[in-house]
């Protein structure tokens, strides 16, 4: 049996070979199906297929001029769980663009701004601001809501950002 290494290590070179599709890899699956759990093999495939290749908006972080990533920040200081339904909810654009609601939906009334929108546990809502610029989703602000409509000064926060962003780009 393969340790759990030696078979990411398999399969990452088979991906570099193949470019990772699902019907190359299908190709070993009854060779890893022997030596591996569903689950692990599961595992592997995703993390393989999940790259930034595929990626149709890849996200990045804004910096400000003294080089703090705001947005970066934000989500550390979340907890592991909140963080992480943040992280699959900005991943769902990165991967689905366009795509709409109930995840993102654009801004009125500002201009080229996005939202994404994440429930979190204990009925929170959060939202993560974003600019789409050289096909790259620009990840602004993020912030936890308190009141139905949305502050703002977050919103001009973002709209600050973007309009230094775009005087640097």
């Amino acid at each position: 049996m393969l340790s759990f290494s030696e078979a990411v290590f398999f399969v990452s070179v088979t991906a570099g070979i193949w470019k990772s599709s699902l019907a190359r890899f299908a190709i070993f699956l009854p060779f890893l199906q022997r030596s591996l759990e569903l689950d692990m093999l599961y595992h592997i495939w995703y993390n393989m297929c999940m790259n930034d290749s595929l990626k149709i908006l890849p996200a990045r972080f804004f910096k400000t001029a003294s080089g703090t990533e705001p947005v970066r920040e934000w989500l550390k200081e979340l907890d592991k769980e909140d963080s992480r339904i943040i992280g699959g909810d900005i991943r769902t654009v990165e991967y689905g663009w366009p795509i709409g609601m109930p995840v993102c939906r654009s801004i009125k009334g500002y201009k080229d701004l996005w939202e994404v929108r994440s429930h979190l546990s204990d009925g929170r809502i959060a939202r993560v601001i974003f600019h789409i610029s050289g096909g790259e989703m620009i990840l602004l602000h993020g912030f936890i809501k308190k009141t139905q409509q949305t502050p703002q000064q977050d919103l001009e926060l973002a709209d600050r950002r973007r309009r230094e962003y775009e005087s640097h780009a």
